[in-house]
């Protein structure tokens, strides 16, 4: 049964204190043996609560001392690149992380403007990279690049998340997953001896390398979509990135590629305090959901095609004057 608040705006008493978040992620210690406390990758990656004492410093650190021994395992020696989205845990989990691959002697790779970072543009680099090594996407060659995204995806407010992503540039698969799981959950009960850490200082600003993401993934759209076709159309296009990392892209798209598309919401806040709640009640970046969605379907008339993203942009809602939220399937 719908909230009786579902699809209407957010209120004060919704909202976070993302100090309480951030604070809770820094300084709670978690049970080893609390399953509840314990790594589990789902569907994409590990996702949690800072104030559940399921997403905290002691199980990034180990999930990337687990990420360091896993490359080494499988000979990946190339760089990794590190995307992150607009969740208040989002950037205190990437310099948790930071810490452990700069110990672990690993070339890192971070958005050179130091802004937020879509999934598929960690995807697209780490494909672009080994497309230009032996054996292409597909091989072996040891200097080969894999990523992590740090996203809860459309998770509520409270929640972090944290996927790796391997050579191919998908997500992992539950091969990897389980095995990176199982070894960080074997570091948090052994209180974390063996697991590396850099010191902090500098580790985001000066020791990580850059990568320009935006840059790249916008330019290399041109290879894979039809463009031209989409220009000469004349269709006026509208993108709400929902909070999400996709928030520059979009402009960057429709600037570089002479689109008629118009970012209906550019704002980014880590209550979410301008959504509109999902049928439970609660804020969640759902583009598949028709309440999470309602300021864009109450704007569909405004355009021949909207979208919107969840906070990492992997996923989609599309928005039509006739059909409102299509179905996602």
């Amino acid at each position: 049964m719908a909230h009786e608040r579902a699809g209407q705006p957010a209120q004060p008493s919704d909202l976070i204190d993302i100090a309480e978040v951030v604070s809770a992620y820094y300084t709670r210690e978690i049970d080893p043996d609390n399953p509840d406390q314990q790594v589990a990758f789902g569907t994409s990656g590990h996702r949690g609560s800072s104030l559940d004492n399921a997403f905290n410093q002691q199980h990034i650190w180990a999930i990337t001392q687990a990420i360091v021994d896993y490359r080494r395992d499988n000979n990946i020696g190339g760089p990794i690149y590190i995307g992150r989205d607009t969740h208040a845990l989002s950037e205190p989990a990437m310099i948790s992380a930071l810490e452990v691959l700069i110990a672990g002697g690993i070339e890192v790779l971070v958005d050179a403007a130091g802004a937020y970072t879509p999934t598929p543009a960690v995807s697209h680099a780490i494909l672009r990279h080994n497309a230009a090594l032996s054996g292409g996407v597909t091989g072996t060659d040891p200097k080969r690049a894999d990523g992590i995204v740090i996203t809860p995806s459309h998770n509520p407010p409270r929640d972090g998340g944290f996927k790796y992503n391997p050579p191919n540039g998908g997500p992992a698969d539950t091969d990897a997953t389980d095995w990176i799981a199982a070894r960080a959950n074997s570091y948090i009960g052994d209180g974390l001896r063996g697991v590396e850490r850099a010191s902090i200082s500098g580790v985001l600003d000066e020791r990580a390398g850059k990568f320009d993401f935006m840059g790249s993934y916008v330019a290399d759209l041109a290879d894979v979509v039809d463009i031209d076709a989409i220009r000469s159309s004349g269709l006026r296009i509208g993108a709400d990135p929902m909070g999400g990392a996709s928030v520059h892209y979009w402009q960057a798209i429709a600037e570089t590629h002479k689109l008629n598309l118009t970012v209906v919401n550019p704002q980014v806040d880590a209550t979410w305090r301008f959504m509109t709640l999902d049928t439970d009640g609660k804020i969640r970046m759902d583009c598949s959901s028709p309440d999470a969605m309602a300021s864009l379907v109450a704007s569909r008339d405004k355009f021949d095609i909207a979208t919107g993203n969840d906070a990492d942009a992997d996923r989609h809602g599309i928005v039509t004057p006739d059909a409102g939220l299509m179905n996602p399937n």
